[in-house]
């Protein structure tokens, strides 16, 4: 129930900022062009509204309503679903929506989509200042990657590093839209070292509905690696305990294990109950107990390849905007598979978001959720 509870009042808050953020789009414009706005509310209000309020002297009732599916803009003049009909047989008014320029409506009706990719472009360049922007060259995964079946019969191996996609070097990042497979999938040709050759791999045309069908996935990290500390997330179980980096985690509740599989498979096992880690720290051993939630996730990166390029602020605002748009190309060009049949029978709703969401309360999570949410509302 703690969980359900943490991950629907992330998505209540992201939709709400995303919400309040677009709608301020239409709202700014209309005001820009002396366009009446009767009112500006989140959330929407059928019958009644649990807050209300209009200034003095102010033309704009603005609320908050019960309904939490979205939120709106009335705007005078505005042919839309929430239009007066008896307002709209009278005479033209100049403070109307209709009465404006054909350039100026068209302001007032793309705002909302404009300041939901202007915020997107803030989040993303807020993210780098405070946390850098983190990512895997693939070339530097030196023991490879483990493929599903359906990449196996596109050619892969286990073993394979991932070097190239239609010549662009393969860097994996941890976003929806823009980590290696999502590199991968779209690209014609994949180049990987295979055995101290790079070898051309060429992509079937349904390789997207492939994975889709199957649901296998792409491929995986290698997992015959130690779990090794490399960096512990902020706020995560990881650092309530006291890991650092450097740390070398060998056991779980007594249980030895040797590689970051091993490691992994026992968390699986134990999600939800406490634990206790057996680690060793400059060559000494210890324990430490953690409590693990339904996702088994402590909240820590092994990889040693992980490189973390940071930002002055405003450094962070052109290297933001470039994450950004970056997100708006991946998701652009994936938006196509969701008209395949295989992808709509992928397609989910609100639970679907909601589960995008981590179990605990985690800003970094939640600020790239919403950024990118941020992409797709736009």
């Amino acid at each position: 129930m703690e969980t359900f509870l943490i991950k629907a009042l992330q998505l209540i808050l992201s939709l709400s900022i995303l919400v309040v953020i677009h709608e301020f789009g239409h709202f700014i414009f209309a005001r820009v062009f002396k366009i009446r706005v009767e009112k500006f509310y989140l959330f929407f209000d059928p019958w009644f509204a649990l807050f209300r309020y209009k200034p003095r002297n102010s033309e704009t009732e603005y609320g908050v309503g019960w309904l939490p599916l979205g939120g709106y803009v009335k705007i005078s003049g505005m042919i839309d679903e929430s239009m007066d009909k008896e307002q709209m047989a009278q005479p033209v008014q100049p403070w109307e929506f209709r009465a404006k320029s054909t350039w100026q409506r068209l302001l007032v009706m793309i705002g909302g989509v404009l300041f939901n990719i202007i915020l997107a472009f803030f989040i993303y360049s807020m993210i780098v200042f405070r946390w850098g922007d983190s990512y895997i060259p693939m070339s530097k995964v030196k023991s490879g990657m483990e493929f599903s079946e359906t990449a196996e019969r596109a050619g892969f191996r286990d073993g394979d590093v991932l070097l190239y996609a239609d010549g662009k070097e393969i860097i994996d990042r941890a976003g929806i839209v823009d980590n290696f497979a999502a590199q991968v999938i779209d690209a014609q040709t994949v180049t990987v070292l295979r055995s101290g050759q790079e070898i051309n791999i060429p992509m079937p045309a349904d390789f997207v509905q492939q994975l889709m069908r199957d649901k296998k996935g792409f491929a995986g990290y290698k997992d015959d690696v130690p779990t090794v500390v490399e960096k512990v997330q902020k706020g995560s179980e990881a650092e309530k305990i006291g890991l650092m980096k450097g740390d070398s985690l060998v056991g779980v509740n007594s249980v030895l294990t040797p590689t970051f599989q091993d490691f992994r498979s026992e968390l699986q096992k134990n999600k939800g109950l406490r634990i206790s880690i057996d680690f060793y720290r400059e060559g000494v051993l210890q324990t430490a107990s953690a409590q693990l939630d339904t996702t088994a996730v402590l909240g820590f990166n092994i990889a040693s390849y992980l490189v973390t390029d940071h930002y002055t602020f405003f450094a962070s605002f052109p290297a933001g905007v470039k994450y950004g748009i970056r997100t708006l190309k991946g998701y652009v060009s994936q938006f196509k598979h969701i008209f395949t049949k295989e992808g709509a029978s992928s397609l989910g709703g609100f639970g679907t978001i909601g589960n995008l969401f981590p179990a605990k309360w985690n800003w970094y999570s939640f600020w790239m959720m919403t950024a990118f949410l941020s992409v797709i509302l736009a």
